[in-house]
């Protein structure tokens, strides 16, 4: 039950962003739209370093000096995983620039889908979390998988409205919006609950599979949060949103865990 508390959690706070659409009659302006990204962006990194990075180069102490080679290799992975499915595939960012494999995919669908890619780390990162706990990890406790899985929620509030409002500024109806927004993270307690069963067979490489959650969670705020939180006049905005994103995480992380 409590397994199942930690990966519903980020889920739940998609789907309240997501219901944004049925408080507002039109589209986010552009300066709330920066400062949401630039919040996501700074929790992402403030959950890479302290929730998987940290407790993976812990796991390796007994290596010596090459107790960073498990978190190097593990990063690496995640970021080449993230890297193959933003080639592969097809997904329209905020900005109507597209990447992946061509396809006729409607522009709606496409939406929903970059966002999607953006979940599929932060499941993997609270799933692999949840899991260290679950097995026994004596460097991973319940409150702070659980501080992960409330970061993780705080910052998917904004991107389940970045996602759904935008779709309804196009003119589509808001009980469809909010569809797409739910969603687009639903792929978290998916991947969430296939890492969890998938590290019962691969305890011992815990340090590298935390670290390559928090290689994919990097790789989606360098290549995507990042620009899009500084685009346009007054980008200082995204910046303070980014710090204060990471100070919040580091709070949950640091009190909780």
């Amino acid at each position: 039950m409590n397994v199942l508390l930690l990966v519903m959690i980020p889920f739940l706070g998609t789907s309240l962003g997501a219901a944004c659409v049925f408080l507002f009659k039109n589209s986010i302006n552009d300066s709330l739209q920066r400062m949401f990204t630039g919040f996501a962006a700074g929790v992402m990194v403030s959950a890479s370093f302290f929730s998987l990075l940290l407790p993976a180069l812990e796991q390796s102490a007994n290596m010596g000096r090459l107790a960073f080679l498990p978190a190097a290799i593990g990063f690496g992975i995640g970021m080449v995983f993230l890297l193959a499915l933003d080639m592969l595939v097809p997904h329209t960012h905020m900005d109507s620039s597209e990447e992946g494999l061509k396809s006729g995919l409607k522009r709606t669908t496409k939406l929903v889908l970059a966002v999607t890619l953006h979940n599929i780390p932060e499941g993997m990162a609270v799933g692999v979390v949840a899991a260290g706990w679950l097995y026994g990890n004596e460097a991973i406790s319940y409150m702070g998988a659980l501080a992960l899985a409330v970061g993780i929620a705080i910052q998917n509030f904004p991107e389940g409205a970045i996602v759904s409002m935008p779709l309804m500024a196009e003119g589509e109806k808001k009980g469809k919006t909010f569809f797409y927004g739910v969603l687009s993270g639903a792929v978290e307690p998916l991947g969430a609950l296939m890492v969890i069963f998938a590290s019962s067979i691969f305890v011992p490489a815990m340090p590298y599979l935390l670290s390559f959650a928090a290689g994919a969670m990097i790789y989606v705020v360098v290549e995507e949060l990042i620009p899009e939180m500084s685009e346009g006049k007054h980008s200082n905005i995204g910046t303070i949103s980014f710090f204060l994103g990471f100070i919040i995480m580091m709070i949950l992380d640091v009190s909780l865990g």
